[in-house]
């Protein structure tokens, strides 16, 4: 099967590419690489006996279109964004440009190109807003009332889709997933806790907490999240998936599990806590499990110890 995956050199998309690669499909990737990196697609790029093509490329390039229908992919995976909350804050036309526009040139790309469907990343921790503890883990069927302007985006995306079902036929499945973690992610972002807590933490220094610390989010780990992707391509047609663990961590939480595992004090400093974020975030992916026969299969004590041996790596002497 031929596959195109947008976002395609970033932590998740690289590691979905080397999970279809490893399949057996023909894969195109493309990526502006404004925060993905070619390092990640090393052994994609690697191995000749792969059929695999990068593309540098803004998913804002109307030229995207003309790239999808040239490729013909029968699968589209929608992994490229504007992921942090904060930028959607400071300046949510920017946010809607990557992520409305964005995605509209990639959705008007595996129409022309006569894709069967089109797999999309969207956003459990945002979509749904704050949550009333007491509807925790959220279900799909909660109202989706984001409360940020990238949360709004995503929920907007996932309004397209449906909206090119109904009138082109073409297939999607949404999925809405929870802080993903692991192996290649970026400590220097804004989205992933855990690599900045291991980068800090493995480099003897304190980590920060915005705000109290008690925040809650459901930590799945990467490679669980591209099995989601995978099972998507073949299964749950027209529906908004949780992918999630349906556990809530506290970050405080999470320091102490990552400190103690890095052999470190349980130390951090903490800050003022910053405009957007959630109090309370975690999902229900029975939906998941009941169309996509999906569970997560890996625990946060050993996902962050596979994070953490990932960073030792990288910083180990060739």
């Amino acid at each position: 099967m031929r596959v195109l995956v947008t976002g395609g050199a970033g932590f998740i998309g690289s590691t979905l590419v080397d999970r279809l690669l490893a399949e057996g499909h023909a894969v195109d990737v493309i990526d502006n690489l404004s925060s993905g990196k070619l390092a990640n697609l090393a052994v994609a790029r690697a191995d000749l006996d792969h059929e695999f093509t990068f593309h540098q490329m803004d998913i804002c390039d109307p030229g995207v279109a003309e790239l999808l229908e040239r490729r013909r992919p029968e699968v589209v995976f929608h992994l490229a964004a504007q992921i942090d909350v904060r930028v959607s804050v400071a300046d949510p036309a920017l946010d809607a440009r990557i992520n409305v526009i964005g995605s509209l040139n990639v959705l008007e790309g595996a129409r022309r190109a006569g894709a069967r469907k089109v797999v999309f990343a969207s956003s459990g921790g945002t979509i749904y807003g704050d949550v009333d503890p007491g509807d925790l883990p959220v279900t799909e069927a909660h109202p989706q009332q984001p409360v940020s302007p990238y949360g709004v985006s995503k929920k907007c995306v996932t309004d397209y889709l449906y909206a090119y079902r109904e009138l082109h036929q073409l297939e999607y499945t949404s999925l809405a997933l929870a802080n993903v973690y692991g192996p290649r992610q970026d400590p220097h972002g804004e989205a992933g806790v855990v690599a900045i807590f291991a980068g800090r933490l493995l480099a003897g220094e304190r980590c920060r907490i915005f705000g109290d610390g008690s925040q809650t989010r459901d930590y799945v780990f990467v490679d669980d999240v591209v099995d989601a992707f995978v099972r998507a391509a073949e299964r749950g047609s027209g529906l908004l998936c949780n992918v999630g663990t349906g556990v809530e961590t506290s970050v405080t939480g999470l320091h102490t599990a990552m400190a103690a595992n890095a052999g470190v004090p349980d130390d951090p400093e903490f800050a003022p806590a910053r405009a957007g974020e959630l109090a309370r975030s975690c999902l229900d992916a029975s939906r998941a499990k009941l169309h996509l026969g999906w569970e997560p299969f890996t625990d946060l004590p050993a996902g962050t110890a596979a994070v953490l041996d990932w960073f030792r790596a990288q910083d180990a002497p060739a």
